[in-house]
């Protein structure tokens, strides 16, 4: 039964990615997972059911990674909850790169699903991250930083190359999901970090 729902998630997000939502049928979907139409209805409902469901298993997972720093935030500094942020969450995505690409670009769209999906985990991953660079801010490991600016900094690279996957593979012939070139971009933006937000203060107890 398990090995049922998998094919039909992953063959939607396959399908969602090459042919767009709308794009896509339930009937193509069944014939991809190699199910009937009937179990997607048993276990979805429909296929605004199935994006649904896609779009809160990555958001709810993705949370989870956030929460876990935030659990032991008061055993670290800001910037170790702040790399962590960028180790983890990059970890996350790499492992689940179909779908983060697929949810990262249905919420650039203006959708009641999207705006439902704002108000909940995106206010939530918001307030995580607000939370680690004020308490930077207020410690003085970071520098004199504007808050919103950097929390939306940060988020945009961390999504980069999920969102803009095909940018950047046809303009800057990056395979931006193979391991090393992750792995090289998570040191960039450890990089900035040290630059533009780090003050410098506690970065040699750091292990990079």
């Amino acid at each position: 039964m398990e090995s049922t729902k998998e094919r039909i998630i992953e063959a939607a997000v396959h399908l969602f990615n090459t042919n767009g939502y709308s794009g896509t049928s339930i009937r193509e979907i069944a014939k991809k997972a190699k199910v009937n139409v009937a179990h997607i209805s048993y276990y979805f409902t429909n296929k605004a059911g199935l994006q649904e469901y896609l779009l809160a298993v990555f958001l709810e997972e993705y949370l989870s990674v956030l929460e876990q720093i935030y659990k032991k935030m008061n055993m670290l500094s800001a910037q170790e909850c702040v790399i962590l942020t960028v180790n983890n969450v990059m970890k996350f995505h790499r492992e689940n790169r179909q779908l983060a690409r697929y949810v990262y670009r249905e919420i650039t769209l203006d959708t009641t699903l999207v705006r439902e999906v704002m108000t909940t985990y995106l206010m939530k991953e918001k307030y995580y991250l607000q939370l680690f660079f004020e308490k930077g801010k207020k410690n003085k490991e970071f520098q004199p930083i504007s808050i919103p600016l950097a929390v939306m900094q940060l988020k945009s690279m961390i999504s980069m190359p999920f969102l803009q996957a095909q940018y950047l593979a046809e303009v800057w012939h990056v395979m931006p999901y193979e391991t090393q070139t992750v792995d090289q971009y998570q040191k960039k933006i450890i990089e900035w970090l040290e630059h533009s937000v780090f003050s410098g203060s506690g970065l040699d107890k750091i292990a990079l």
